[in-house]
């Protein structure tokens, strides 16, 4: 174990308030890509405008959701990490208030996270624009197979949109709001796996500097933050987050 992650879960078991911002970075032990990583990146070899903004869900139903539904196959099996376990962790040791999470991909959830900001939405189910009635994920994938063109549709007959924020839209302000104030309220900022480039989530760091609590860092990639950081710790996201719950004295929960 490194000096630095000792030196971090110092400051954890100190701090009276932890919360945990967590990134694309933090999944990808799971097998699922990021966005940027290049090479393997989500974007690497497909333009976001094209596929994952609002206008392209308005404008191309169908490939849209040929872009997601291929997604949603994909992470049908994927399962959390050591990492996703180890916020649970830290939380049940009451040493992490809360985790915001810029993933729709449910891997906090499904690890036993109770306090979990979305801020970026989930594909845990998709909506009507048009009535808005909600579907679960699994009659989602239903209607999908079920479709000639795979577009889920709506009982009323128009397509759904997964419940996640796309390009071109408003984070939820509720979702949005309370991120900021745990942000605002903590001792100690743990960005895990997040580039902290994507905004406004981005301003997260800043806003717990600027009302006096510090900002820890664990990632692989460059943040913007990485000279303002307490602490930056830049190995595997799974080996460094476990590490920290060592020190501080528990093991992960059995996956």
């Amino acid at each position: 174990m490194s000096a630095a992650a000792r030196e971090l879960a110092e400051l954890i078991r100190e701090a009276r308030s932890v919360v945990a911002l967590t990134g694309a970075g933090i999944s990808v032990p799971s097998g699922i890509p990021d966005f940027r990583t290049p090479g393997s990146g989500l974007w690497e070899n497909v333009d976001p405008m094209k596929v994952a903004h609002i206008d392209a869900w308005r404008a191309d139903p169908e490939r849209f959701w040929h872009f997601y539904g291929d997604r949603f196959t994909t992470l049908r099996e994927k399962e959390p990490n050591g990492a996703h376990h180890a916020m649970v962790a830290l939380e049940r040791m009451g040493h992490l208030d809360a985790v915001v999470t810029q993933n729709i991909d449910m891997l906090h959830r499904r690890a036993g996270t109770s306090e979990l900001v979305e801020v970026h939405g989930t594909i845990e189910h998709s909506s009507c624009l048009d009535c808005g009635a909600q579907y679960p994920l699994d009659e989602v994938r239903a209607r999908i197979a079920a479709s000639p063109i795979s577009v889920p549709a709506c009982d009323c007959g128009e397509p759904l949109k997964p419940d996640v924020v796309l390009f071109g839209e408003f984070l939820p302000e509720d979702a949005l709001q309370r991120a900021f104030a745990l942000a605002a309220g903590a001792d100690l900022l743990l960005c895990v796996g997040s580039s902290l480039e994507v905004h406004p989530i981005a301003q997260l760091p800043g806003i717990t500097k600027s009302a006096g609590g510090a900002v820890a860092i664990i990632t692989q990639g460059p943040t913007p933050w990485d000279a303002h950081a307490r602490i930056r710790l830049g190995g595997d996201v799974v080996a460094e987050t476990q590490a920290i719950v060592e020190a501080l004295g528990a093991a992960t929960p059995d996956p």
